[in-house]
């Protein structure tokens, strides 16, 4: 079996910014390959042409080309005429694409094309309530018709895509991974009164909710600190810098307890969460985050957001607490019932490693995907 995936983003040093969505396939490819699967890796909208292979991965980065009218139609059919020749060439049983975009919309390929619903601009529009462009939307109902198969990480994202695009289709559902031999909980740590957030600082992640939230907290817990670990993002609704919006709502004693380290490399942030006390994340919009995995993996209480996705990761109570992110009170109690109660975070935190290693772990998870790339096979040869 070869399969073969086309994404915008991928962890490696000579790629350009990534986020969750390369996380996650990167966590599905080198699962494949310990299952002898051979896997090639399109990643598209990169800095400069490379092709390469590293840990039995074949890698294909393909630089953004620029054109002087229609580009988002000529860089596709680059695309397009670049995959085919690998199919072709190298005998590619599958080729897997997210929703994001819609970037396979005007496609076809000599094999199936499945694409994975990890959110796609349309979605993300709906959840934060705001205005998409209108040929985002064409893009991505286009891509979803056109696939052969429709996978999605959350049922929530599945239902949520259904609804947005009036479609009628079967969506199979498997969520995202992630390695438990990598993120395992540290040894011998004490009870920390540090708080951590890990992502981009941007609005739809609940970051100016947090401000709100640690205002709170700091009120009744005058030695608590909050760590902030990312990309700071320009706010979509006014085009300022959204940590200095948020450093604005912060009360003059919660801002002296608070520091941003910026964007960090992966082994960086995986010692962050180590060290962390609570891992706090309010987000309004996800598909099913990477970073709630990760840290759950690791055995850290979480304060999550209580929207959809929530609930398929997290047992509320049991293996974290899911808020509201508007409900700054009630979000700011959890957070100070986990500082003061350290049994109850320890036990929330084993729970939450216990609830990774039975349902997200790679070695379920990729058992899941290879069956269902089976059987595609089966059926489409």
């Amino acid at each position: 079996m070869h399969l073969a995936f086309l994404t915008p983003e991928y962890p490696h040093p000579s790629s350009t910014p990534y986020a969750g969505l390369g996380t996650s396939i990167k966590n599905l490819a080198e699962g494949l390959i310990q299952k002898e699967i051979k896997v090639s890796i399109f990643v598209y909208g990169q800095k400069e042409d490379l092709k390469f292979t590293e840990n039995k991965i074949e890698f294909h980065f393909l630089r953004q080309r620029n054109y002087p009218f229609l580009g988002w139609y000529l860089y596709r059919r680059f695309l397009e005429s670049y995959i085919k020749k690998a199919i072709l060439h190298e005998k590619i049983d599958i080729l897997e694409a997210p929703d994001w975009t819609g970037i396979t919309a005007f496609m076809k390929f000599k094999c199936p094309l499945v694409l994975r619903l990890h959110g796609s601009d349309t979605y993300f529009c709906n959840l934060e309530n705001r205005k998409q462009k209108k040929k985002n939307f064409w893009f991505e109902k286009t891509a979803l018709s056109h696939a052969d198969h429709l996978l999605s990480v959350s049922d929530f994202t599945a239902e949520k895509t259904k609804q947005i695009f009036n479609l009628n289709r079967n969506i199979t559902v498997i969520p995202n991974s992630v390695d438990l031999d990598y993120f395992h909980p540290a040894r011998d740590t004490k009870p920390s009164e540090t708080l951590l957030y890990f992502g981009s600082i941007i609005r739809k992640k609940g970051v100016l909710e947090l401000a709100e939230i640690f205002n709170l907290v700091s009120e009744e817990n005058k030695s608590v600190k909050l760590i902030l670990a990312g990309k700071d993002v320009k706010d979509i609704r006014t085009g300022r810098s959204t940590l200095d919006i948020f450093m604005e709502k912060l009360s003059t004693k919660a801002s002296k307890n608070i520091d941003w380290l910026g964007n960090l490399p992966y082994n960086k942030v995986k010692n962050l969460i180590s060290k962390a006390g609570i891992v706090v994340l309010p987000s309004f919009a996800e598909a099913l985050p990477m970073t709630w995995l990760e840290a759950m993996a690791m055995e850290k209480p979480l304060v999550t957001s209580n929207i959809g996705w929530a609930n398929e990761l997290i047992i509320d109570g049991k293996t974290g607490f899911t808020v509201d992110p508007k409900d700054h009170r009630l979000y700011a109690n959890r957070i100070l019932q986990l500082l003061d109660d350290h049994d109850l975070a320890r036990n929330m935190g084993k729970a939450a490693r216990k609830q990774i290693e039975d349902k997200f772990s790679n070695r379920v998870v990729i058992n899941q995907n290879f069956n269902f790339y089976s059987e595609i096979i089966k059926s489409d040869y």
